[in-house]
């Protein structure tokens, strides 16, 4: 019996993906104008629609109507033949303000609502990430890339989705790539053939290590047979439905709160980076091959109600004994962390696709605490 685990991703075109982006670029839009504000948009995104809700206490205005098309047209869908494009569907909008029974606790620099929330590391990329899932997030970046800018693909459409199966050893580590599913929408008319063979030819080899492949990998490029229907008109969006793919593709564990449409008050958010930075930060000063940090909550109280680590087995000291130094280093009240990676900032539209953690970019990942863990 073989060792193998699976990951998926899901591309910007993905319409649980659309409803991300449009959240988090309305985000982005009133914590550039005000970074005080109080936000938590959802989206629902169908055929020729789409309706964005919530709860927002903001002094800044902000053209919801102008914010929604433009990320539409962005990443891609301008043709009416998609039955959702930038220029023809349909924008509502029901945004109330924050309750204030929630802000009161927000107030005090507490945090915006209860729960657990999980961060981890793992040695198995560069990354620190699963390689399950940084190689599915590595395909569809690429292949969105090769529709945007290149005539390689020239049928390709907006929603794709991506899983790599890894095959480990005995003893975890990652051995070979055994499946890869690639499902992505196209122009009427493709033959399936020639959308297998450029998948292999133009991403797949340009993605993956070549040592990683062999004969007997496996793949399955749009096994259905036709992917014309895609998008909002093939399936409904909405905001915060693609948790896993957000995060860590299954490894380790997930306290169930969503990321985008949220501003940094709501721990669902800021406290997953926070407990990313200190997973990652871990690994790198040698602590650990391996890291799960939980961090936990009560509504309106700063200071966490509960720090764990779990270094399963790897640690070089208990895990207790890391969840205290954790606890002495890092500050993990909500001020301080937004703080520590400046969270007010607009910087949110681009965490909404391709994963919020394993890119360099985002200020989570740094490995600027490792002296001070060492």
């Amino acid at each position: 019996m073989k060792n193998l685990f699976t990951s998926e991703s899901v591309s910007e075109g993905h319409p649980d993906k659309v409803a991300d982006q449009i959240s988090d670029a309305i985000l982005d839009t009133l914590l550039t104008d005000d970074p005080e504000s109080r936000v938590a948009v959802e989206t629902l995104v169908t055929t020729g629609l789409a309706v964005v809700s919530g709860e927002v206490t903001t002094d800044a205005y902000v053209d919801v109507q102008e914010i929604v098309r433009q990320v539409i047209r962005e990443i891609g869908y301008t043709k009416p033949s998609y039955r959702f494009d930038s220029e023809s569907c349909g924008v509502l909008t029901t945004i109330h303000t924050q309750s204030p029974d929630i802000a009161m606790g927000v107030d005090r620099n507490g945090a915006g609502d209860q729960g657990m929330m999980f961060g981890y590391a793992t040695r198995q990329t560069p990354e620190f990430m699963p390689m399950p899932l940084q190689y599915s997030h590595n395909l569809l970046r690429e292949l969105a890339r090769i529709r945007k800018k290149t005539d390689l693909m020239p049928y390709l459409a907006p929603d794709s989705k991506s899983q790599v199966t890894i095959e480990y050893d005995d003893a975890g580590e990652p051995k070979r790539i055994h499946t890869i599913v690639l499902s992505t929408q196209h122009d009427e008319g493709v033959e399936q053939a020639q959308i297998k063979e450029d998948v292999k030819k133009h991403l797949v080899s340009k993605v993956l290590p070549a040592e990683l492949l062999d004969d007997e990998t496996i793949y399955h490029v749009n096994p259905t047979g036709k992917f014309v229907i895609g998008g909002p008109h093939g399936d409904t969006g909405l905001t915060g439905r693609k948790i896993i793919v957000d995060t860590y593709g299954g490894f380790g564990a997930h306290g169930g709160g969503a990321f985008s449409g949220k501003d940094p008050s709501k721990v669902d958010r800021s406290a997953a980076y926070a407990s990313r930075h200190i997973a990652k930060n871990i690994l790198a000063a040698d602590l650990a091959d391996e890291c799960l940090v939980q961090l936990a909550y009560a509504i309106g109280v700063a200071e966490p109600v509960s720090i764990n680590v779990n270094t399963y087995g790897t640690g070089k000291m208990s895990d207790v004994e890391l969840a205290d130094k954790v606890t002495k280093t890092f500050d993990c009240t909500p001020k301080g962390i937004i703080e520590r990676f400046n969270l007010k900032s607009p910087i949110y539209r681009n965490t909404a696709a391709y994963g919020h953690f394993g890119r360099e970019e985002f200020p989570w990942e740094k490995l600027d605490y490792v002296d001070k863990l060492g």
